[in-house]
């Protein structure tokens, strides 16, 4: 446990260079991240200094990043915050929500001038489904097949607000990522899902909105909320901000959205030539292109990072557990049903359960990996101890070797391959495991990965996959390799 201290005090160290600098989030799609990149570039050419953090995940992720002071400022909506974050206090109106977050410590700018309201979006070309117009005629259908966010599924202001509402029966209801449901809509995998109305693959694929004929989706105005401690958002940088209040309508943001998602600009261009043709502010049209090899260099430092230090932590952690858990039986077996039962945490879940220990970006993706790394270094060393035959730990004994000397100079070597396993298995399952960090800012090779799924880019996609599938075999040659240094001559194969 010292050493999970010690990494976590020598991680704190690396962003020291950005403590200073105004630290801006963004959910994961792509009119967030749009927002987003234009606050920084707002507040650059304001004079401040900005840190921009990209993509982190949902609506949750990045709320209490926020109120922990882990971020100073992200795009948000006012129908999401009175609905959805803050519904358990039943405003009646936005007002309250403005003196809530005032309570809180936190602030919101004006809003920016559009409303991306939910709605509900079906295929034109569906039969079963042509004579649709309204959400209430969803209800007149069974054996509908719906494919919602699991963001969606969740919110009070989502799918449950639609059944109570609507009173919509599913044949068959799926949870999945906003862009892939686009992917399942076109390809007929699924009748319904839900749009954001602001949505570019709206009039790209020419879907259908149904019209809320009850009134259940409030308005959603995009604004930027804040928090007030550290004194990082002071009035000018407010008054730069709101510069950008009402400058944006729905029809621009739709096409601005259509400018990174369809046309595949960067979202820093695109932020850029708007930023300087509404405000006059940036340079406009900016290159996107940093180069390939870099990007991948960079891309792999980071995740090389994440396994390196999650594994040495846990090779340091539950080698001597795994000792401890051969040699007393009884401790043994709580070892072992500890690490398994971390094993069996999901890993997303893990990540984000870890936010409010290590904040966000390597903290917490470092401690998932450590945790998820015990287990099989634990049970490859307890295997390995426990699988030596009894003449020769009775044979150590009558030498007169003392226990740490019986453990270095027969146990351990006897038991070598075993370990190794289990180390190997660890490394591998970090190289994977480790791409999710992407969703809390710790980058890596899940970076381009998610940002590919987001633009349904499969190059970006296995610009991430593919090297950390080369990642993984090079980990395991390594350590067949290394097998040959440190598994005693007459014990190998």
């Amino acid at each position: 446990m010292r050493l999970l201290l010690l990494v976590l005090l020598v991680l704190s160290a690396f962003p020291l260079a950005a403590d200073e600098a105004v630290r801006v989030g963004s959910k994961k799609f792509t009119e967030n991240i749009l927002l987003g990149e234009m606050a920084r570039q707002i507040g650059t050419a304001a004079g401040y200094n900005m840190a921009y953090r990209a993509e982190l995940g949902g609506t949750r992720v990045l709320w209490n990043a926020l109120l922990a002071g882990e971020i100073d400022i992200y795009p948000e909506y006012t129908g999401t915050l009175q609905y959805e974050i803050l519904a358990q206090k039943r405003f009646s109106d936005f007002g309250q929500v403005r003196e809530h977050l005032e309570e809180l410590g936190l602030g919101i700018t004006k809003t920016l001038g559009f409303n991306n309201t939910y709605a509900l979006g079906i295929l034109p070309a569906n039969p079963r489904l042509k004579n649709c117009g309204t959400i209430s005629d969803l209800s007149e259908i069974k054996g509908l097949r719906f494919g919602f966010s699991n963001e969606f599924l969740k919110r009070a202001d989502g799918w449950p607000a639609l059944q109570k509402t609507y009173g919509l029966r599913a044949g068959r209801i799926r949870g999945m990522d906003h862009d892939l449901a686009y992917r399942a809509l076109i390809n007929g995998d699924i009748d319904v899902m839900e749009l954001y109305s602001t949505d570019a693959e709206i009039s790209y694929y020419r879907l259908k909105t149904l019209v809320d004929d009850r009134g259940l989706f409030p308005e959603y105005q995009a604004v930027f909320v804040y928090n007030k401690a550290g004194g990082r958002i002071d009035p000018g940088l407010r008054e730069a901000l709101n510069r950008l209040a009402g400058r944006i309508d729905a029809e621009t943001m739709s096409r601005l959205n259509a400018r990174v998602k369809i046309e595949k600009k960067s979202p820093q261009s695109v932020a850029a030539s708007f930023l300087k043709a509404r405000l006059g502010i940036g340079e406009g049209e900016a290159a996107q292109d940093s180069g390939l090899l870099r990007e991948i260099g960079q891309r792999t430092r980071e995740h090389l990072f994440l396994v390196a230090v999650s594994l040495l932590a846990a090779i340091l952690v539950a080698l001597p557990l795994g000792i401890v858990a051969a040699f007393h039986k009884k401790t043994g077996r709580l070892i072992l049903s500890v690490t398994g039962m971390l094993q069996t945490i999901p890993s997303l879940a893990l990540l984000v359960l870890m936010i409010p220990l290590a904040g966000i970006g390597e903290g917490p993706a470092l401690i998932a990996l450590f945790l998820y790394s015990l287990l099989p270094i634990v049970r490859g060393t307890h295997a390995g101890l426990i699988s030596i035959p009894s003449a020769i730990r009775e044979s150590a004994i009558v030498l007169g070797l003392t226990l740490p000397w019986q453990l270095r100079f027969v146990y351990l070597p006897m038991a070598a391959r075993s370990i190794l396993s289990g180390i190997k298995t660890a490394a591998v399952i970090n190289v994977g495991t480790a791409t999710l960090g992407a969703l809390i800012g710790a980058g890596g090779y899940g970076q381009p990965i998610l940002t590919g799924i987001r633009l349904d880019d499969t190059a970006l996609i296995l610009q991430g996959a593919i090297p950390a599938a080369l990642l993984a075999f090079l980990i395991q040659a390594l350590f067949d390799l290394l097998e040959n240094f440190i598994v005693p001559r007459g014990l190998r194969k």
